[in-house]
């Protein structure tokens, strides 16, 4: 039963969810509903669909261990690929005058992802990234939308504690990770917010 929530809570936390509801909210804080439709597509398409389509068909081809490419290894392809969408992505939003706290969304992805890399390969260790996005979103959403948002800390520490119940991440890479998203992640969208 435990193992089963685990599972659960693994797979509806991933972060190709959070990434791909996460745009939606930041732009609705500020934006009329066509203009958080087209800029929260923007970043979903670029930062989440586009790297988790190739993820899922790089796992279907066996080149890495599954969709959620628990080797670390294998997250080269798969986190290029998400930067390389998501500097795409941003492009398109510049040139389209996308509003500020979408840019800032986007370079706070980015950051992560950069810091991630480094973490994976400059270090060669493997950071729990469910649980990076699982914070930056909580800390992003705080602060657009004020403390309530911190209700998200239920969830986020629930997919954490689902990598460590699962065997995928140690204690360690989990609060490793859960940090990075609190610093980097959310931390970044908020310095950007006050930059943009």
């Amino acid at each position: 039963m435990i193992k089963k929530v685990a599972r659960g809570a693994t797979e509806v936390l991933a972060p190709w969810v959070w990434v791909i509801l996460l745009p939606f909210a930041v732009a609705a804080a500020t934006e009329n509903l066509w203009m958080t439709l087209l800029w929260g597509l923007v970043v979903a398409l670029t930062a989440s669909v586009i790297p988790m389509a190739v993820i899922v068909r790089g796992a279907r081809k066996g080149k890495w261990d599954g969709h959620h490419v628990t080797n670390r290894e294998g997250r080269l392809v798969p986190l290029v690929t998400a930067g390389a969408s998501l500097a795409a992505g941003t492009v398109i939003m510049i040139l389209g005058s996308a509003p500020a706290n979408m840019l800032a969304l986007a370079g706070s992805m980015f950051a992560s992802l950069i810091v991630s890399m480094a973490i994976t390969f400059g270090l060669k260790w493997k950071i729990s990234l469910h649980a990076a996005v699982a914070w930056a979103a909580v800390v992003t959403l705080t602060v657009v939308y004020g403390p309530w948002w911190l209700l998200l800390a239920v969830p986020a520490a629930l997919v954490a504690w689902s990598r460590v119940e699962l065997g995928d991440h140690t204690t360690a890479q989990v609060l490793a990770g859960s940090a990075m998203g609190v610093v980097v992640g959310g931390g970044s969208f908020w310095l950007l917010s006050q930059l943009l």
